[in-house]
């Protein structure tokens, strides 16, 4: 029943919460930027929904892994980039702006993308029985609800009460990171059995996969002409993803907690490769003007 209660009910609601405070950050204007720079949303949507889960079917398969640690994964690189990605880039001195665009529009596509991955993931590492019965509309209606709404009243709060949410976003940030904490915490230990069993095995893939992805989304918008600050940045944006969002989908609407462990440990270790990459990345960059 205690377990219910946590993936059911204190897990969507930790998530809303998320994506309210990266609302709060957001305004029409943000949607309308990246529109304005096409190349970079092209660029980040080809890294991020391509590469990304092409990546991570590859690395699974080099490392001959299945079941539902497969899925797992294969949920997570599904997912769209963490909030928190805003952040790093702004510590790497990135382009903020564009960051901030693109976590908005990359959480509306994950509405319609992680479903077909998914359900492709059940099929292909537990077999064509379990994809039948995905709940792929109740995943699209949850995705929707989870990202989708809070996000909008968010950037309606900022609109209507925009010098409350000035002030609270801040606050918000730094309580919302509490709870994505809490919810990483709650999912170790739930599984802390199966987690130690094969944290061998999962955290070197964890690792070599956010390792790569930061590298491969900074290759390949560099190689397409984007500015270094806009490759630094989606770079990141490819390789910080929003592990709530998969803990969710695996414990709340598949019902399979195992399938929570890759998020869970992702979710932790991509903050240590995302910091050594922004840090890194810092050096070469000049100081941004602050964005008003």
């Amino acid at each position: 029943m205690q377990g219910d209660i946590v993936s059911g009910l204190l897990l969507p609601l930790i998530l809303a919460f998320i994506m309210f405070s990266l609302g709060l950050g957001l305004t029409p204007a943000d949607f309308r930027r990246i529109f304005a720079q096409p190349r970079a949303l092209l660029v980040g949507v080809f890294c991020h929904f391509v590469l990304l889960p092409l990546a991570c079917y590859l690395l699974l398969t080099l490392f001959g892994m299945g079941g539902v640690f497969a899925v797992g994964f294969m949920i997570l690189a599904a997912c769209p980039t963490g909030s928190t990605s805003n952040l790093l880039t702004y510590l790497a001195r990135g382009d903020v702006a564009l960051a901030l665009s693109f976590t908005a529009v990359a959480s509306v596509l994950t509405i319609f993308t992680l479903p077909i991955i998914v359900t492709w993931a059940l099929g292909h590492y537990l077999g064509a029985a379990r994809a039948v019965d995905v709940p792929v509309g109740l995943m699209m209606g949850q995705v929707a609800l989870v990202l989708g709404v809070p996000v909008s009243l968010g950037m309606l709060a900022r609109q209507r009460f925009s010098a409350w949410a000035l002030r609270f976003e801040p606050r918000a940030t730094r309580v919302a990171t509490l709870l994505f904490i809490l919810i990483v915490v709650l999912a170790v230990l739930k599984n802390w059995a199966l987690l130690r069993e094969n944290f061998a095995t999962l955290a070197p893939f964890a690792v070599l996969l956010n390792i790569s992805m930061l590298c491969v989304g900074f290759a390949v918008a560099w190689a397409a002409r984007l500015s270094r600050s806009q490759s630094v940045t989606l770079g990141i944006e490819t390789a910080v993803q929003n592990a709530a969002l998969s803990l969710v989908i695996a414990s709340s609407v598949l019902k399979d907690d195992a399938m929570a462990i890759p998020g869970a440990l992702y979710g932790v270790l991509m903050y240590a490769g995302g910091l050594l990459f922004a840090f890194t990345m810092r050096r070469f960059l000049p100081a941004q003007p602050a964005r008003t």
